[in-house]
């Protein structure tokens, strides 16, 4: 029996790179399919949400000089590229996907609603949300917790390059340590990088648990789903 039956998980556009300087490598998508398929295949219900910062970061053109929204709406596309690949991957291994944009692209993908994604889920689809909030100045961290939210996640997973939230980055510091568990309020007043304080602060108001792990570790995703604790959990006082 797993212990949870519906999961929302938030992957970082850089994660589709691979060892590639920019775009999709096929073989990440190949992986991330494999971590996913025997999630699903336990009948637990999967949203998920992509960055598009392999493609595009709207706030890297901003420092340049071009208006911070018009950089927001591109980087929002980008997100439905990745949506689209992740889609086409998992679709080869035999899963049912939706894809669901907060922006409006006919004719490639449905338009996000929160009833049809719950419908979606329950039918037993990978729903992959899109375009992040639809509007900008979020980010996609923000656009995971709110579609979480919304959609009764039980868990938002968020799947990194490390096993967990460290108290400084450890690849530059070999003396940073690794927490198991912390509140949301740990998170904010440490600013530690687990995600923006928007995103953190609406995971605390609606009592969302969040875990982030290495998405690299091979099954840890099906380890995490059936009760195995991987990375960090921040959760309300403990």
């Amino acid at each position: 029996m797993v212990r949870y039956r519906r999961i929302l998980l938030k992957l970082s556009g850089e994660a589709l790179m691979g060892g590639q300087a920019f775009g999709i490598d096929p073989e990440v998508l190949q992986y991330i399919g494999a971590e996913l398929e025997p999630v699903v295949q336990a009948g637990v219900q999967v949203g998920l949400v992509i960055g598009g910062g392999n493609i595009f970061r709207g706030i890297s053109l901003a420092a340049g000089g071009m208006n911070r929204a018009a950089g927001d709406d591109m980087g929002m596309l980008a997100t439905v590229i990745n949506a689209l690949a992740l889609q086409e991957a998992l679709e080869r291994r035999g899963l049912a996907v939706r894809v669901m944009s907060a922006l409006a692209v006919a004719g490639v993908c449905e338009p996000y609603s929160r009833r049809e994604a719950v419908a979606h889920l329950e039918q037993g689809r990978v729903v992959i949300f899109a375009a992040g909030t639809g509007n900008p100045f979020f980010t996609t961290d923000t656009a995971a917790t709110l579609r979480g939210i919304e959609v009764g996640a039980e868990l938002v997973l968020k799947g990194t390059k490390v096993d967990g939230v460290y108290s400084a980055d450890p690849v530059q510091d070999p003396e940073a340590v690794k927490y198991d568990r912390l509140t949301y309020d740990e998170v904010i007043e440490r600013r530690l990088a687990v995600m923006d304080t928007t995103a953190i602060v609406m995971c605390r108001d609606h009592g969302m648990p969040l875990r982030v792990f290495d998405m690299n570790h091979q099954g840890a995703l099906l380890d995490i789903v059936n009760g195995i604790e991987h990375g960090t959990l921040v959760t309300e006082a403990w």
